[in-house]
């Protein structure tokens, strides 16, 4: 019996040395590999076409009568606007802003006999649209309402291009800088005779969208960059 408890106890210890072998072996492989990694980043960029159009348009009359200066910035108003619709606009696309008038016999500081008129006013149409085309068509045009004796001021730097369809293009342009971190850690491995692992960790970068070149504001350009690390193994 003795032998027999004796051979017993023996085979456990040799399992049991196998089994402690085989986990070191893991452990000690697992080591090595989490020391051998590559950190690569992948770029996904798309070009693509602004969807909103914000156009700030601003007029202004002067007149001694307040009355009658009123009635000149609401006629403009409704010439504006109905120059827009004739460029194809919807009339639902244009907000009127009240209007601003300035006094200048109540400003302190400013000689009045320099000044023609007493009131000065500031009219403002919004157009705030989705129709890109017909949108810059307007601004190449608006200057033509100079002849009905509108002064039509639009300041470039208030002209706003939006792309609001970020979302439906985001899982196509992430497994594109994906693809694009997995060439380079795969062409990293094979350089330095090595197999590329799994991904250790991996971060998504935030979208940027800009425009093209100052010239070209309706053109976006969308960027994003995710940062990916890979294990090495020999």
């Amino acid at each position: 019996m003795d032998k027999i408890a004796a051979t017993i106890i023996g085979i456990a210890l040799l399992l049991s040395s196998a089994i402690l072998s085989l986990g070191l072996n893991a452990i000690i492989k697992e080591w090595k590999m989490s020391e051998r990694n590559v950190v690569v980043k992948g770029l996904s960029e798309k070009e693509v076409d602004a969807d909103v159009m914000i156009l700030p348009i601003k007029f202004t009359r002067a007149n001694d009568d307040l009355n009658l200066l009123y009635k000149d910035l609401e006629s403009d108003a409704e010439k504006i606007s109905n120059f827009l619709e004739s460029v194809g606009l919807d009339k639902n696309d244009i907000t009127p802003a009240p209007p601003s008038v300035n006094d200048k016999l109540s400003d302190l500081y400013r000689d009045n006999k320099l000044s023609t008129y007493r009131y000065v006013g500031v009219g403002q149409l919004l157009l705030y649209t989705k129709d890109i085309a017909h949108g810059r068509e307007a601004l190449e045009k608006i200057a033509k309402l100079g002849k009905d004796g509108i002064v039509v001021k639009i300041e470039e730097y208030e002209i706003e291009y939006l792309y609001t369809k970020l979302n439906s293009i985001k899982p196509q342009m992430i497994e594109e800088a994906t693809i694009n971190a997995r060439e380079a850690a795969q062409k990293f491995a094979e350089d330095s005779k090595s197999k590329l692992g799994k991904i250790k960790r991996a971060t998504q970068g935030q979208f940027s969208i800009s425009n093209r070149d100052k010239n070209t504001p309706h053109i976006k350009t969308i960027r994003v960059v995710s940062t990916v690390e890979y294990y090495l193994q020999d």
